[in-house]
């Protein structure tokens, strides 16, 4: 029980350090580095962009290598390295210098916090998977996912609010004492109980294998490569819309991120308060009709956004509460999907080739994002968003109605069916 507390907590401090550093991004380059409004999207997307592209690289070796060598010391090895890049960003000005070389020196710190927060949280999804078997997995991994929505509705709702009381750099350097509080947590009370690999390489032949064989986890993995980048994208694009709409009608920068903020912060606490519902759907419903019913609720709310022309105006309440419901839902069945199917000595390499293909998704969605909302307008990658989301409840209920037509159900496999 120990262990499960840690775990939840751990939780909660990751995602307030991967949140935080996400939201208080757009004000930092527009207010410290002076980004202009016209180059405001490409600029943003492109920061995270960089740090997907690393993840992109270290999520499934480190995978492996916590197949290999255990995940306890990763996760404390990562929030380490987070906490250096987290010290770096706010003195980028003064260590760069001129414009350019700050934005550099911010690309850098955002890259070393990027490779912290990646060697962190997936390794936490896959304690979650071994703490777990296939009773108590859904409720387990619920937990977990409602404490990270916890984190997130903490930045938006709380500490979205520092900067305009104590500054923006004081706001960044918390994410340094967040992370340095997430490795002594971690080190002291995680144990690693999963069994070690013999794999001497990311195994992605067996990865391979697992993924053709099985429609589900085809299906988990599709809505990672959707679905992950939806809360990211959210994050971003609507700080961003505030922050640079404020400037045409005469708001102040802080209050408009506090404005944003609170709405992030209402969707992260919708999300967190509609996990236990989703946890009693996935018992009671199954996986598959989680992602389905989570896709169209969240594509339903993304093309909403495409008619709102002010983002001030308070109807903007009613489509994110359907992302955020929808969202909820997308982010937990799909993990319990792919630790359903996972070999239990393999779970870290296939969770990190799950997360490599979340960050393809964040990767393509922020940077077509970027693109859309410098050319075509605010809205658009929202609505962009929206179709992807409707692609892939397509695909769950082309998968259920075949189910259903050949005699299949939705449990998940046994142990002994996975191993």
């Amino acid at each position: 029980m120990r262990q499960h507390n840690a775990l939840y907590l751990l939780s909660a401090l990751c995602m307030v350090f991967m949140t935080l550093v996400v939201a208080i991004q757009p004000l930092f380059l527009r207010n410290v580095l002076n980004i202009s409004f016209e180059t405001a999207g490409a600029v943003n997307a492109n920061v995270q962009v960089v740090t997907e592209v690393l993840d992109l690289f270290i999520f499934a070796y480190l995978g492996y290598l916590s197949d290999r060598i255990g995940r306890v010391r990763i996760i404390v090895a990562g929030f380490l390295v987070a906490a250096i890049g987290a010290v770096i960003a706010p003195l980028s000005p003064w260590i760069g210098g001129a414009s350019i070389g700050a934005l550099v020196v911010y690309y850098v710190s955002r890259v070393i916090m990027s490779a912290g927060s990646g060697a962190v949280w997936p390794q936490l999804s896959a304690l979650a998977g071994d703490f777990s078997d296939d009773d108590t997995r859904a409720r387990l991994m619920s937990n977990t996912a409602f404490m990270m929505a916890f984190g997130v509705t903490l930045v938006y709702a709380v500490l979205m609010q520092i900067p305009a009381h104590a500054g923006i750099a004081v706001t960044m350097l918390l994410t340094a004492a967040v992370s340095l509080a997430g490795a002594w947590l971690a080190g002291k009370f995680l144990v690693d109980v999963a069994p070690r690999t013999q794999e001497t390489s990311v195994p992605w032949r067996a990865v391979w294998s697992l993924v053709k064989a099985e429609p589900r986890l085809r299906l988990a993995f599709a809505s990672s490569l959707f679905a992950r980048s939806d809360m990211v994208f959210v994050g971003l694009f609507l700080m961003l819309w505030f922050i640079y709409f404020a400037d045409l009608i005469k708001v102040g920068q802080a209050e408009a991120a506090a404005r944003a903020g609170i709405l992030i912060g209402l969707m992260g606490a919708v999300v967190m308060l509609s996990i236990p519902v989703w946890r009693s759907f996935i018992e009671h419903f199954g996986r598959i009709q989680a992602v389905l019913l989570g896709m169209v609720l969240s594509a339903l709310g993304f093309i909403m956004l495409g008619f709102i022309i002010n983002p001030f105006d308070w109807f903007i309440v009613l489509p994110i509460l359907l992302i955020a419901s929808g969202q909820a839902g997308c982010f937990v069945a799909p993990q319990i999907l792919t630790v359903d199917y996972a070999p239990r000595d393999l779970l870290g390499s296939v969770l990190g080739a799950f997360n490599v293909i979340g960050c393809i998704g964040i990767i393509f969605f922020v940077q077509v994002g970027g693109f859309l909302f410098d050319y075509v307008g605010p809205p658009a990658p929202f609505v962009f968003t929206g179709v992807g989301n409707l692609i892939i409840s397509a695909y769950a209920l082309r998968l259920l109605k075949r189910e259903a037509r050949d005699g299949g159900g939705d449990d998940a496999p046994g142990d002994d069916g996975v191993a």
